[in-house]
């Protein structure tokens, strides 16, 4: 059982800004979230697009601000469970609830904070009839661990900055990388596209366009693809590939997923909250923060998210400390004390005498 004092639903910057909020209240916090790593749709979707409204930052590539948030919430120590859903939750006698996993990890807390974007990410399938028939014996749809690919034949489907930048990646990696797309231009970021044209000249990557992939053949696992490549506006030519694996890179699509299942007031896909007060939702005890809730004059964007996480772990705190009150501190006086033993603080003035 993993025990904390805030448990987090969703590790994007939401999530990973309350991390730093609750710190400065010396409030401990998990992160739970479906993907692989921190970051939410920054890292996962579009983590070279630039995002041009986050306070102090003309402008700051998605990725990069991801990167920010880990370094401003390290110094209070976060955990994290990545890869796996949050599927059940269940109230306890004393007040806290129980959060399992899809794959059966538990976590306790006496307060639950749902920031998790727009829901849980499913990737979108390409239409191919016999395709979840090789779903985990070769095809993937999130690559995880790149070394599974070490010196195999990998064959990636996808035009967007993912399909690019892990072309690029498994291309020093695999022993032999296809990039397949139905179109000849890419909605990539500029580099990437320039890298993938540099590393096909040079070989190391093999790209296919405008073309799909229609059937994958194999016994037991992947074997090959079956490719239809449209040579020009009449004649379309249809050909295996083979390979170990298929990666289609179509983005992600959210969905709320087992948390509709919670108990908790919905309105169109999102989590209705009390934003008068400190976005808790019909549920004592949880709340619901960032793009997954909803309220009156609600605002999608990440400095709101980050504005109701700061009021949210203040609740929180009431829940946590019956009875004890807290004096808000500007950090610029009180400085930051973390959990890893840290100090930062503005430097004493210096005091003089005048003459």
């Amino acid at each position: 059982m993993i025990t904390t004092d805030i448990l987090i639903i969703g590790a994007g910057p939401t999530g990973l800004f309350t991390v730093f909020e609750a710190g400065l209240l010396k409030l401990k916090c998990h992160l739970i979230d479906a993907l692989p790593q921190a970051g939410g749709q920054c890292s996962e979707i579009y983590p070279k697009k630039p995002i041009y409204d986050i306070p102090a930052y003309p402008e700051i590539l998605a990725g990069d601000l991801t990167d920010k948030l880990l370094e401003q919430c390290k110094q209070f120590e976060p955990g994290f469970t990545l890869g796996e859903r949050a599927e059940t939750i269940e109230k306890q006698e004393d007040g806290t609830f129980i959060v399992t996993t899809n794959k059966g990890t538990k976590h306790q807390a006496p307060v639950v904070a749902i920031a998790g974007g727009l829901g849980s990410f499913e990737p979108r399938k390409p239409l191919i009839s016999n395709i979840t028939s090789f779903e985990d014996k070769g095809v993937e749809y999130i690559i995880k661990d790149p070394e599974i690919y070490r010196d195999k034949k990998v064959v990636i489907a996808g035009g967007g900055d993912s399909a690019l930048d892990w072309s690029i990646f498994l291309s020093d990696v695999a022993s032999e990388v296809t990039l397949i797309h139905r179109r000849n231009e890419f909605r990539g970021h500029l580099d990437s596209v320039e890298k993938v044209q540099e590393l096909k000249n040079k070989g190391k990557i093999k790209l296919v366009t405008p073309a799909e992939v229609i059937n994958i053949v194999g016994h037991h696992k992947v074997e090959a693809v079956v490719v239809k490549e449209s040579k020009d506006k009449h004649i379309d030519k249809e050909y295996e590939i083979e390979c170990d694996h298929f990666i289609p890179l179509f983005g992600l699509s959210p969905k709320l997923g087992p948390i509709a299942n919670w108990g908790l007031e919905i309105e169109k896909n999102a989590i209705v909250v009390n934003n008068a007060l400190d976005y808790q939702t019909n549920i004592p005890g949880i709340y619901a923060i960032g793009d997954v809730n909803t309220y009156p004059g609600k605002l999608k964007l990440i400095l709101c998210g980050f504005h109701e996480a700061t009021l949210m772990c203040q609740s929180a705190y009431q829940i946590i400390n019956p009875g004890k009150r807290y004096v808000l501190k500007y950090t610029t006086v009180a400085g930051v004390d973390g959990f890893d033993g840290t100090r930062k603080e503005a430097p004493k003035a210096v005091i003089k005498a005048i003459d």
